[in-house]
């Protein structure tokens, strides 16, 4: 329907509603004579008359009423919930879609969601854990979580983390039967705890630098396979075998001793997890306040 036929049921049914070109045309910031005329445009629009014009009193006549009575609530059904989405500016409602990796979950979202969610409760979460690259838009995310440098470049991204690294680590249990290793290679004497990385076609390779700055990567062998981070870490807290996993994931066991980190010193920094989205433009206030919740302040 053009604007203009909007604009004239808009003008009809508040005449209808005050009984007054008057009254209504205050309400509206237009002259009487303006409204008048944008009323008579609907009525030779429809060749029906709408009001019954006296110089006291206007009144809808039986067509008038009849729209007044069908369309009416329409248009304040239309009003009502123009003002709650005006209203959410305010107070930030709706749900947030995030697809991301088991260790941002645990590290980055988790310590903060709960106060996040306390301050918002109209706003739900859903943290969506998967390791491909998935199509935010395609799958209808609001946003993803990646590390820096495999962002692409015509996405929005937000830090969200400081730098990182991965750790191997075992149980103190683990090397009471088997000496820790002093360098990556001697890790083919050990069993590893591997991740099942689908969406490469095989198992996660462990990446080293060594104290030169070569960066390789090594293919591990163990009795044990896991499909994400945080059961290759509950395998190595069992004293399954070394495992493979963000430091962060694991710093409260390593604080406590029921894990130890070795190969440090070749296990290079990557640049922080960042949350990654199409666009600036036509974000909700949810989505908005997230992610100023979730942001790494430096």
């Amino acid at each position: 329907m053009p604007r203009d036929q909007i604009n004239e049921l808009a003008a009809f049914l508040i005449v209808a509603r005050e009984r007054s070109f008057t009254k209504a045309a205050a309400e509206l910031g237009v002259t009487p004579s303006a409204l008048s005329h944008t009323v008579k445009g609907l009525e030779s629009r429809l060749g029906l008359r709408l009001l019954s014009r006296t110089t006291r009193t206007v009144a809808p006549t039986e067509a008038g009423e009849r729209l007044q009575r069908r369309i009416g609530p329409l248009f304040e059904q239309v009003s009502a919930e123009l003002d709650a989405i005006t209203s959410m500016r305010n107070k930030p409602a709706g749900s947030i879609r995030i697809t991301c990796v088991d260790a941002a979950i645990e590290t980055v979202f988790r310590p903060k969601l709960g106060a996040f969610l306390q301050k918002y409760p109209d706003i739900k979460v859903e943290l969506s854990m998967d390791y491909a690259l998935v199509d935010i838009v395609g799958e209808r995310f609001d946003a993803g979580v990646r590390i820096g440098e495999a962002l692409e470049k015509d996405m929005v991204a937000t830090r969200i983390s400081p730098d990182w690294r991965f750790c191997v680590l075992g149980s103190p249990a683990y090397f009471e039967r088997r000496s820790p290793p002093n360098t990556p290679y001697e890790l083919s004497n050990h069993n590893c705890i591997n991740m099942r990385m689908t969406t490469a076609g095989g198992n996660l390779r462990w990446e080293f630098r060594s104290p030169e700055g070569h960066d390789f990567m090594l293919r591990v062998e163990g009795q044990t396979t896991f499909s994400n981070s945080m059961l290759v870490l509950a395998g190595a807290l069992d004293g399954l075998g070394l495992g493979y996993v963000p430091y962060e994931l694991a710093e409260t066991y390593l604080r406590e001793g029921k894990l130890v980190d070795v190969l440090s010193e070749w296990c290079p920094l990557y640049e922080g997890y960042y949350l990654y989205y199409p666009s600036r433009k036509l974000n909700s206030p949810a989505f908005s306040a997230f992610v100023e919740a979730m942001r790494f302040n430096e």
